[in-house]
């Protein structure tokens, strides 16, 4: 029998279903930030542990399984999806899919393409994505390196991690729930997700920027203008690539996750209106 991909669920318990695509480095719970927005709306917010999926399971069949498994959740009802960070990524190739099964897509802090422009020198974690690129194998070690670090020293793995915060980023560092929450989603994804959370970066690293032209699917595009994670050209970047960009909004001051707990409300306050 076919094992059902393990999700957490947040917001209403049955309300119209959101897919939220967490951020790599990244695990379930980071969905938890829109579980009161959800509430107030009416939405159903699900997050899948897609850093579980077997590593057996690549390339295009990845995207497609994350789909069937979308699909069986909406049980032939449309959904909404949310892509965060790199999992932006991830939701536009699962989004090739599902076709008509999406009504709306929110790209937030969205990681474009690589080799679509000069991004890769503006971003903070630059060295990283050099390495995954290059040599995926030294990449995976680096990564069960920094599992030691998560379990025994997290507050050094959150340090090091946001040591080049900008924008309204640094204003989260200072805040108990923002340094409890990241720790847990870096321990959760480097204990027990390093295999899927490399496949991802790899499938990132390589181009894939031909596969947004055959994307309709009706995309809002949600930025900090001081992003340094994703930086802002990204952002410009994507709503030129995709057919059927209804919005985009660059928020001045904000980075990467600031732009995430800003735009929360937002998204919800739109998705509950349709």
């Amino acid at each position: 029998m076919e094992q059902q991909l393990k999700f957490s669920q947040f917001g209403a318990d049955n309300g119209r279903i959101i897919v939220y695509f967490h951020g790599a480095p990244g695990a379930m719970k980071e969905c938890a930030i829109f579980d009161l927005y959800g509430q107030a709306q009416g939405l159903t917010f699900i997050c899948f542990d897609r850093f579980s999926v077997d590593v057996s399971i690549d390339g295009e069949a990845y995207y497609q399984y994350l789909a069937q498994e979308i699909a069986k959740q909406a049980a032939g009802k449309t959904v909404d999806v949310i892509g965060f960070s790199i999992g932006a990524f991830v939701a536009l190739q699962t989004c090739r899919y599902l076709g008509d099964g999406v009504q709306n897509l929110h790209l937030v802090s969205a990681a474009a393409p690589l080799e679509a422009g000069d991004f890769l020198d503006a971003m903070a974690g630059k060295h990283v994505f050099k390495l995954a690129k290059a040599l995926p194998a030294l990449f995976a070690l680096v990564c069960y390196g920094q599992k030691l670090l998560a379990v025994f020293f997290p507050r050094t793995l959150f340090r090091l991690f946001f040591a080049s915060a900008a924008g309204g980023d640094k204003g989260l560092l200072n805040k108990h729930e923002f340094q409890s929450s990241s720790r847990h989603l870096l321990r959760s994804c480097f204990t027990d997700g390093i295999p899927g959370y490399t496949r991802d970066m790899r499938a990132y690293v390589c181009p894939w920027a031909s596969t947004l032209s055959g994307l309709s699917v009706n995309t809002y595009i949600w930025h900090g203008a001081a992003d340094n994670w994703s930086p802002k050209a990204m952002a410009i970047y994507l709503k030129t690539a995709l057919l059927n960009c209804a919005h985009i909004e660059i928020l001045e001051g904000l980075s990467h996750y600031s732009c995430l707990y800003e735009t929360a409300p937002k998204i919800c306050k739109l998705l509950g209106k349709h």
